[in-house]
């Protein structure tokens, strides 16, 4: 913990400094080198659950930051099987991560990338092509499926399955927005869209093409209530919670007159024994 305290210190004193401060600094690869290694190996993150909720450690994310100022562009190449290769442009601060074995992480042939500076835990699984950006945080036994993102600073639960084509947005700036956060056990559904901080709490589930966001309110059928981002927090989205798309009548004469709707999300019931059923995760496949 003390060395913990002293890197993030060390972040801090440095987070204002301009990038021409930063190179001139002779200590700052050395701290920002331990600090990627702290991320690397899941031991500090970006947000974090805190008494029943969620807080974000602005720190974290400076030291990010500090990482993108402090970097210089290079050009990498990736050596493919039958002599081929790929090249990219970025950062020499946060290049590709590698993994090994010994990781127990599963990341299937055919074009799927880390960020250095994200942690993917043991018995994680990509499919490709997908991604997963810096400061990234994937728990144990999820499942990141073709064509998924999981944006810079995500935090995503155990057991979560993450379908083909789903976006979870990230943030960085600013410091201290909340980054999307997917608890234990969710099922997220194809092409679904989940962005601006939204929190998803644990065991719900995500239906086909829902997109969850800072401005479009979700309808709870059950209770009859309306879930909004508020100034002071973010959209929520129940424990256990079944979402759809859905729609509702748009205001006004014109509207009424074309017969116009709006996008909305709906939550149409609460996990029961047959959405167990529906959405088991088969092991066989971690």
């Amino acid at each position: 913990m003390e060395q913990y305290q002293q890197i993030q210190e060390d972040i801090l004193a440095r987070s204002s400094f301009s990038a021409d401060q930063l190179k001139a600094d002779p200590k700052v690869r050395e701290i920002f080198g331990q600090f990627k290694a702290l991320l690397n190996e899941g031991r500090i993150r970006a947000a974090e659950p805190l008494n029943g909720g969620w807080c974000v450690n602005q720190w974290v994310k400076q030291g990010i930051l500090i990482g993108m100022r402090l970097g210089v562009l290079v050009e990498s190449h990736v050596e493919l099987a039958g002599g081929s290769s790929f090249s990219f442009i970025d950062k020499d601060t946060w290049p590709l991560r590698h993994f090994s074995a010994a990781h127990n992480v599963r990341i299937v042939p055919g074009g799927s990338s880390v960020r250095d500076g994200a942690w993917l835990a043991p018995t994680v699984v990509m499919m490709p092509p997908s991604y997963v950006n810096v400061g990234g945080w994937v728990d144990e036994g999820t499942m990141i499926d073709s064509h998924a993102l999981v944006g810079s600073c995500a935090q995503v639960g155990k057991k979560v399955h993450l379908s083909a084509g789903v976006q979870v947005g990230g943030v960085l700036e600013p410091i201290g927005a909340m980054p999307v956060i997917i608890e234990d056990e969710v099922m997220v559904g194809g092409n679904c869209g989940i962005y601006e901080g939204t929190i998803v709490r644990k065991r719900a589930v995500i239906g086909t093409g829902v997109i969850l966001n800072g401005s479009t309110p979700v309808y709870d059928l059950v209770n009859g209530v309306i879930l909004r981002k508020t100034a002071d927090s973010p959209l929520v989205i129940p424990e256990g919670a079944v979402v759809i798309a859905g729609s509702r009548q748009a205001k006004g004469a014109f509207a009424a007159e074309h017969g116009l709707s709006i996008y909305t999300p709906l939550i149409v019931k609460y996990r029961d024994e047959r959405t167990d059923s529906a959405t088991a995760l088969e092991s066989a496949l971690r």
